[in-house]
């Protein structure tokens, strides 16, 4: 039985069931929701201790039914607040229908630009999982969503990994869900590039009454695959002597993009932190590799060479 959904989206659930289906019995509900028939009479104590009048009928055509002449008052959400649940069913375990079906109720709920741009996060959520994952302020995600929806341009402060902090204008492509990330894919006027923003690391953000115009041809996860690895302090060029093909695999996108060579491929990518690069990412990498730049990633990983071999002496 999975024990990865509360008791009350299981009630909320159980209300469901017998909206659509009066009459069901214990046993019955307990097979819909993969659930003891004890629990199952147990979510029912939860909608009654709620004030929602549930029945129940004994007998071969016996179970329970909802009141008669129940009416539920219609749930309206301000936008935070949807997107609050949006980021809470994503950061859930995946593949779950209850939890998807919901989202799928939640978007249709929301404004018509609000809609598409949660309709997209959950598009291009990724379940990958990752240690380093982190959940970001949902002030801060629901105003870069509303932002990108309209079409706005907002000013940032970042935090970059390594801790330096800068102030710039931006506009918001799209927010992306990748690998337990949550990503701003946006055009920086302040490096006049293409950048993606881990949006926990945004301190601060003001929308502006500047519109722009978002690219045509834009491919939100594609795009942030692209430049995830791009535009950071220290250079990084990794060789490996197999295809892109059996390399690719290992490669996440902030470590670079892949390029063919006739012998194999190389990683071009660049990063703040050369020590978590080589710790982290490169020592995972099963496929044998040399490191040819840039000199702090070289330096990372003679440090991490070094300290693994003390390991082994006497």
């Amino acid at each position: 039985m999975s024990t990865d959904i509360s008791p009350t989206a299981r009630a909320l659930r159980t209300l469901e069931i017998l909206q659509n289906r009066p009459g069901t019995t214990a046993d019955e509900l307990a097979m819909r929701l993969g659930v003891t028939e004890r629990a199952a009479r147990r979510y029912v104590s939860i909608l009654r201790e709620a004030g929602i009048p549930v029945e129940s009928t004994r007998g071969p055509h016996g179970g329970y039914r909802l009141g008669r002449g129940l009416k539920l008052p219609p749930i309206v959400f301000t936008q935070a607040e949807a997107l609050v649940l949006v980021m809470a069913v994503l950061d859930g375990p995946p593949g779950d229908d209850m939890l998807g079906g919901a989202l799928g109720k939640v978007i249709r709920a929301l404004p018509e630009g609000i809609s598409r741009q949660a309709a997209a996060l959950r598009d291009h959520a990724s379940a990958a999982p990752d240690r380093s994952a982190a959940r970001p302020d949902p002030a801060t995600t629901s105003a870069l969503v509303a932002a990108v929806a309209a079409s706005r341009r907002v000013e940032v402060t970042y935090r970059s990994e390594a801790g330096n902090e800068w102030h710039t204008e931006v506009d918001p492509w799209a927010v992306v869900v990748r690998h337990g990330r949550w990503y701003l894919l946006c055009h920086s006027h302040r490096a006049d590039a293409v950048r993606t923003y881990r949006i926990d690391r945004i301190r601060e953000l003001v929308p502006t009454e500047q519109s722009f115009v978002p690219p045509a041809d834009l491919d939100p996860v594609a795009s942030l695959e692209e430049n995830l690895g791009s535009g950071w302090q220290y250079e990084t060029r990794v060789r490996f002597d197999r295809p892109v093909a059996q390399v690719a695999p290992w490669i996440g996108g902030p470590m670079g993009r892949l390029e063919p060579l006739d012998d194999g491929c190389v990683l071009i990518g660049s990063t703040s932190n050369p020590t978590m690069y080589a710790q982290e990412w490169l020592a995972t990498v099963s496929i044998p590799f040399r490191v040819e730049g840039g000199p702090e990633l070289r330096a990372a990983m003679e440090t991490l060479v070094a300290r693994l071999t003390a390991a082994l002496l006497p």
